[in-house]
């Protein structure tokens, strides 16, 4: 069984409009939801993943 939690943040409006835009979602919850699980899923938010990819750039540029 999975356990949900409440969880809060202090978020300026301005912030949390454009975050509502962004995922097309109309609520707070929703938005959020959405941004958190993007976030946790998407390999290019993880900066090892990241770094790799640019070490992986700057040596072939070496190379050439």
């Amino acid at each position: 069984m999975t356990k949900i939690v409440h969880a809060q943040t202090v978020l300026p409006e301005d912030v949390l409009e454009e975050l509502k835009k962004k995922t097309g979602e109309s609520t707070t919850k929703d938005a959020l939801a959405k941004a958190v699980e993007h976030y946790l899923k998407c390999p290019y938010v993880h900066e090892d993943t990241f770094e790799k990819k640019i070490e992986e750039i700057i040596k072939k540029k070496k190379k050439s």
